[in-house]
């Protein structure tokens, strides 16, 4: 059995695309957002092609798909869920979409396990994650931030009206003196 995962939808939070069986459209899923270096528990599985067993999950007490050979990840499977928060890497089913949320997820998955479950019976089960061109500028804003003490003043990329980037150049700090003008006396009379 093929499994295809082809991903159409991006956001700062998650991203969703369309589950095929052997070509023929099964659900929406969703996952954490795609980012160019991985953050361990809120990044997207990278794209690739995984084995898909059924093994007991002892989170969730109950036999569930597993992805093998995930690179940098241990324990991606695939569940039910509804947004970024329902996912630490696995990948979420479900009926229906918008943004950012799969609705519906019990009725997915409970369309798709015992297809999944019956093919591992008999045959290897694999799963491709395939990319729908994701925007290169959420790539780009996907890298890890560093607080602001550690980024270099010059990395920093300030945007101009007319939409080219310009390099902000760290400006030297001027040592200003400062001139503290006499005491006016005042004079009675």
């Amino acid at each position: 059995m093929q499994i295809k995962v082809i991903r159409r939808e991006y956001s700062l939070k998650s991203t969703i695309g369309e589950l095929y069986i052997d070509n023929r459209f099964e659900c929406f899923t969703l996952e954490d957002r795609i980012r160019a270096l991985k953050v361990p528990g809120t990044t997207a599985i990278p794209v690739g092609n995984y084995e898909v067993v059924v093994t007991w999950s002892n989170r969730f007490k109950r036999p569930l798909p597993l992805l093998m050979n995930v690179p940098n990840y241990e324990g991606v499977r695939i569940h039910t869920g509804n947004t970024d928060e329902n996912t630490e890497g696995c990948l979420l089913v479900g009926k229906t979409k918008r943004p950012d949320f799969v609705g519906n997820s019990k009725l997915a998955f409970d369309a798709l396990f015992p297809k999944i479950q019956e093919a591992a019976q008999r045959e290897k089960v694999f799963l491709e994650i395939a990319q729908d061109n994701a925007p290169p500028e959420l790539l780009a804003r996907a890298r890890p931030s560093m607080p602001r003490a550690v980024r270099a003043p010059a990395l920093r990329a300030k945007k101009k009206p007319s939409g080219k980037q310009s390099v902000k150049r760290p400006v030297a700090k001027r040592s200003v003196k400062r001139v503290v003008a006499p005491k006016k006396t005042r004079v009675r009379s």
